[in-house]
């Protein structure tokens, strides 16, 4: 099945071109043919005219052959189906196959791209413009409509059945006793703990301060009948004073015992998460508990949802919001790498070994693409667009064989004169 070829560019200047070397080539060849003639018959009175009748002579032989050996590659000489002429056409396969292959050989090799790479500086030129904010921005919010795209076309039941799975796994992976032991070590570091303890202190105090009156009415309502209220409410003076005195004394004294008291509760409880197995099982229980219900799910739904919206919103009206984390990292990465030579090699390295990766992955799928393309073509169509665009310079040939030819035959007359 023949395959439509695109329209030639500039078809009717070309023709004009070709067909007007062609009359220039075939008139120098019949003036060849002429003086041949005429010499031919003028030789025997004049013997002088002997050498231009064999340089006439050279010269039509020579401008013969040239003009049969451009015309077979197009057409039939003459239309006479002569064995290896109309090259093109009869063998257009061949020519695809072996044209598939220089490309391949010639011009997708790994050392010839490699060179071409080198010398392009790509990297280079590559961080100079991602250096640029609005290039950076034109990327990064080109990334975010690719992916809003993708994600469009996602169900979000299975993004969530995903998320859920990613973090079941982990957290049933993870042990929670020891990486809680860990956090708290963390916390207790240079005594931040007691910036805790402070808080809560604050919280306590003000709990206390806040809720006099229920304080009061349960003092009431579990003291006997018989006791006066001037008693409760003595009672009720005496334990918000003393609970709102201790915790004043525990916030202005740094040594205060219920601090170490809470230093050693602390420090203890931290052992135990790191070496009791009982409370390791424990924690392990709460966690497969906690992951078996459903506000798991709705975590996971949630930060889907949110996640999602937020690149909706930015892929539609991206100039509505300030340069996003990836803008300013593009942008700190092309300014970093126009500093530092040795990560502009680096980048040139992954840029070439990606790119060569590629063309040695599919430069026999290119070779194989234009055998295929050639092979397709209608074989008159291709011949006549192949003389179209080389048929011109082709002329000359017959034009330098006819000269050529001449002078040759000139030469070759007095050679053997002088032998």
């Amino acid at each position: 099945m023949s395959t439509t070829l695109p329209p030639i560019q500039d078809e009717a200047a070309k023709r004009a071109n070709l067909a007007r070397m062609k009359r220039r080539a075939t008139g120098l060849l019949v003036a060849a043919a002429a003086l041949f003639v005429i010499t031919r018959f003028l030789e025997t009175a004049h013997p002088w005219i002997a050498p231009l009748r064999a340089m006439a002579e050279a010269s039509l032989v020579g401008g013969l052959a040239d003009w049969f050996a451009v015309t077979a590659l197009f057409k039939h000489p003459l239309g006479i189906p002569i064995p290896h002429t109309a090259i093109i056409a009869a063998r257009k396969e061949q020519i695809g196959r072996a044209l598939g292959n220089f490309v391949q050989r010639h011009f997708l090799s790994r050392d010839v791209l490699a060179g071409k790479l080198a010398q392009a500086k790509v990297g280079e030129h590559l961080a100079v413009w991602l250096s640029e904010p609005a290039n950076a921005r034109g990327v990064a919010r080109h990334a975010a409509a690719a992916v809003a795209g993708g994600v469009r076309v996602l169900r979000d039941e299975d993004v969530q059945e995903l998320l859920d799975g990613v973090l079941r796994d982990r957290i049933r992976r993870t042990k929670v006793a020891p990486l809680a032991g860990k956090v708290l070590t963390v916390i207790t570091e240079g005594g931040r703990h007691q910036e805790l303890l402070d808080e809560a202190i604050e919280l306590l105090a003000r709990g206390v301060h806040e809720n006099q009156d229920a304080i009061r009415d349960r003092i009431e309502r579990e003291s006997p009948w018989w006791i006066p209220e001037v008693v409760d409410e003595k009672i009720h003076q005496k334990i918000v004073g003393g609970v709102d005195r201790t915790l004043q004394e525990v916030r202005a004294d740094p040594a205060h015992p219920l601090r170490r008291r809470f230093d050693d509760a602390l420090s203890n409880f931290i052992a135990r998460l790191n070496e009791s197995p009982e409370l390791q099982q424990r924690a392990e229980a709460l966690k497969l508990e906690l992951l078996d219900d459903a506000a798991v799910r709705r975590f996971s739904a949630a930060v889907w949802e949110e996640a999602k919206s937020a690149l909706f919103r930015y892929a539609e009206r991206p100039e509505a919001f300030q340069p996003g984390a990836i803008e300013r990292g593009l942008i700190a990465f092309g300014e970093a790498a126009r500093k530092d030579p040795v990560l502009v090699a680096k980048l040139d390295g992954y840029i070439a070994d990606l790119a060569l990766g590629i063309v040695e992955r599919f430069q026999g799928e290119v070779s194989a693409l234009i055998a295929q393309t050639v092979a397709g073509w209608d074989p008159v169509e291709t011949s006549t667009r192949i003389e179209l665009s080389i048929g011109k310079d082709l002329q000359y040939i017959r034009i330098n064989g006819t000269l050529v030819g001449g002078l040759a035959g000139l030469a070759i007359y007095y050679i053997a004169k002088l032998f």
